[in-house]
Formats: structure tokens, sequence, C-alpha cells
């Protein structure tokens, strides 16, 4: 089946990357690094403000998704510009909420759309660490059918990208939410958490691209550009293709979740949930978060001695590239689950 954004979802994107282009970002990611959310909370207003944020939010908590097209094709951008803070976490939250429901959901939703609130979140099966958890306004844990909020964000870990800080949360805290709910609330909330990071490490993966194919434009040697050499060509176009062919993948895994929100009966977070979501999340997340990385080792080759440099702005976009692969689903745990169904 053919698949086409309309045009109203690619001005959604050009937006956003207008509105991002105009933020500055890598003087937010500095500042985020060090500690200092206050540029990062400002932008993640203006993002919430665009609807960003309202996208996993069903429209009864003051949101208007869930709508996964367009929030792959506004992760993209986030990706592209390599913005701070736990994004695809906030999006997994608004559906883990939206399919707990009750108390908590009333009271966190209409927060998480209107970007009063950053969200992280740990779940069962992805690993103990919740991203930028010092940064976050609440931080979720899902243990068997119990949904806790974090008495705080825990000890900081070692993590390659120091713009996304990675912490185990304090143990405890009373369940605000128990019941069969949880779990497959959990487990769409974890889709959703893998899809919207596949959307991020794409978008990285472009800006990577983008910025060396400009690099070896202007970097000469034997009194020619880089580019111009057959093997840097050849690089370069392996990266473009491993880009494109995640592409399909993630608005395919979209395709798939919109579709699962549109069964009767079912919502964000709710049923066991078709066989197929998983399965194509996953090839969306294995492949561009591989083609991400893969465009990260390009740029840093092709940049020579310059792309170790942190005062490159691109070195942000290096350090980010890795984790992303990793996070909410290693390639080989992804792999796994494609071959699964």
């Amino acid at each position: 089946m053919p698949f086409l954004l309309t045009d109203e979802q690619r001005e959604f994107g050009r937006s956003l990357d207008a509105l991002l282009t105009a933020a500055d970002t890598p003087a937010v990611l500095r500042a985020w690094a060090s500690g200092d959310h206050g540029p990062g909370r400002a932008l993640w207003g203006r993002l919430a403000d665009a609807g960003v944020f309202a996208l996993a939010v069903p429209e009864a908590y003051g949101g208007v998704g869930p709508l996964p097209v367009e929030a792959a094709v506004a992760c993209v951008e986030l990706g592209r510009h390599a913005v701070p803070g736990p994004v695809a976490e906030t999006l997994a939250a608004g559906v883990l909420l939206a399919g707990a429901g009750g108390p908590v959901a009333e009271e966190w939703l209409p927060k998480v759309a209107s970007g009063a609130a950053v969200v992280s979140l740990t779940l069962e099966g992805y690993g103990p660490y919740a991203a930028d958890a010092d940064a976050a306004d609440a931080v979720f844990t899902v243990t068997g059918d119990e949904l806790r909020l974090a008495p705080g964000p825990g000890e900081p870990s070692a993590s390659a990208d120091p713009a996304r800080r990675l912490f185990r949360p304090e143990p405890g805290g009373a369940p605000v939410a128990k019941g069969p709910a949880i779990r497959p609330a959990a487990r769409a909330a974890g889709d959703w958490a893998a899809f919207a990071t596949a959307a991020l490490a794409l978008g990285c993966g472009e800006e990577l691209l983008r910025a060396t194919v400009a690099y070896v434009k202007q970097r000469t040697q034997f009194g020619v550009p880089v580019g111009s050499f057959q093997a840097v060509k050849h690089r370069l176009a392996d990266t473009l293709l491993g880009l494109e062919f995640a592409r399909p993948l993630l608005y395919g895994a979209a395709v798939e979740l919109a579709s699962e929100v549109s069964r009767p009966g079912a919502g964000a977070g709710s049923a066991e949930g078709s066989p197929g979501v998983g399965a194509a999340v996953a090839a969306a997340k294995v492949t561009a978060g591989e083609a991400g990385y893969a465009a990260a080792r390009a740029a840093l080759q092709l940049h020579g001695a310059i792309g170790y440099t942190e005062e490159l702005d691109l070195a942000w976009w290096l350090r980010r590239a890795r984790p992303l692969r990793d996070a909410w689903g290693t390639p080989s745990a992804c792999r796994a689950r494609v071959l699964a169904g």
C-alpha cells in the first residue's frame, strides 16, 4: 500500500524545523548537559505549544492523540535538532497513563499535553535507567500490575551522551494505579518509547549526514574537495541508503500503531495489542538505530580529527547516536522480537 505524508503533516514538520532552527539547540544542549535546564524547559514549552506532547495524549485529557504518524514527523525533527530532555519517555508516559486511567491520568496527562510536566519512566524489560530523571517533574516505574511514582530521581550513572543523563530511580513510592490494565498499558508504552526513539535516531542520522556532506564539499586535499573522491562518495551513499531504508519502516510502524488505536474498543495502552505492532516497531527501531549510528561513524571518519572536539557542534549528535541505538531496545533485542513476529 503506498504511503505519503499529507500536506498538513509535512507543514507540521517544516514548522517544527523552523522553530528549532531559531532556538539555537547547541546552546540549549550545552546548558542542559551542565545541569542548567532552564533553556531546555523553555524550548519544551514552545514545542508543547506546537502540539508535540499532545500527540500521545487522548482528547479526553486535553491532547489530540494518539497520533503516531504525526509523532514520527515531530520526533524526526526533534532528533535532527538534538532537542534535549526525555522526549520519547514523555510521549510513552502519555500512553502509559492513558492506559492506566483513573486519578493519576487525570492529574498528569493534561500537564504532559500542555508541556507543564516533563516525565520520565522505567518499564520492565527495558533496563533500570530513567533518562533525565533529574529534570523530570515525575518519574513513573512499573512493576507487575503496579504503577508507582518514584520518590526521587536517584543516583546518576555514566552516559555516553552528557545531555542524556541516566538515573536509577529511588525505590519505593506509593502505587498510583494498580490492576490488570497496567501490564497492557506498559507494553503499549514500551512500543511508543521504542518507536519515538527510532524517529529520534533517524533525525539524528539525517543531520549527521547533512553536516558531513557540507564539510566534505569544503575540505580540500590535493587541491580538490575530498567529497570528490570515490571512496568518500561511496561511504556517504551507503549512509544515505541506510537512512532512507529506515524511513518507510518507521512510518510503517506508525501506521501499525495507528491501526491498533483505531480498532473497535482499542485505545492508547488498551488490550493485548496486535503481534504485528511489536514486530513493526522493533524493525523500525533496529533499522533506524543502526542507520543513525552508521551515520555517526561515517561523520566522525570524514570530519577527521575535528570530529573529536567538543567545540564542534556536531559532537553532540555524534555522542547521541549510539545511546539512541541502544535505548528502548538494543539491536539484538529488536531483531529477536522481529523474528518472533
